[in-house]
């Protein structure tokens, strides 16, 4: 067998239906679309969500809740991750991305205070709870918010 001998199986080859081409065609003057009604017009027909004059699923379902298109997203890091780094280190966002400590800052980092912390850091984040702050100041490092 060659590569020009190939041939479809029979009856998988099937020609299309040729609507609108007179009246001796069988599917000429409205190509079976019928008389008249909404399916028979250009652009007829239902929408998907569309049943049947029910009121559909999405309108029957509560809408519940908000969400602030300005809302901040943080990057939290917790107070215990800080212990990798050498004890008199300088811990920016730069050096937490590099770390692998957060993936993106997205709207800043925000120091979280789980965990203990045995390490003396000098910590800049755009914000830090009350207990991270009071953790790394225990510890003997500073805080800096940037």
């Amino acid at each position: 067998m060659k590569l020009h001998e190939l041939k479809p199986a029979p009856g998988s080859k099937k020609t299309a239906k040729r609507k609108g081409l007179g009246l001796g065609s069988g599917l000429g003057k409205t190509a079976g679309r019928g008389q008249k009604g909404q399916n028979s017009r250009s652009g007829g027909g239902v929408g998907p969500s569309f049943e049947g004059g029910q009121m559909p699923l999405h309108q029957r379902i509560p809408k519940r809740g908000f969400t602030s298109k300005f809302k901040k997203q943080y990057a939290e890091v917790n107070v215990q991750d800080l212990n990798r780094f050498a004890p008199g280190t300088l811990v920016t966002p730069q050096l937490l991305l590099e770390s692998g400590l957060v993936k993106k800052t997205g709207d800043g980092i925000k120091i979280l205070g789980f965990g203990p912390l045995d390490t003396k850091l000098a910590v800049q984040a755009h914000r830090f709870s009350k207990g991270a702050e009071d953790k790394i100041k225990a510890a003997g490092g500073s805080v800096e918010v940037i």
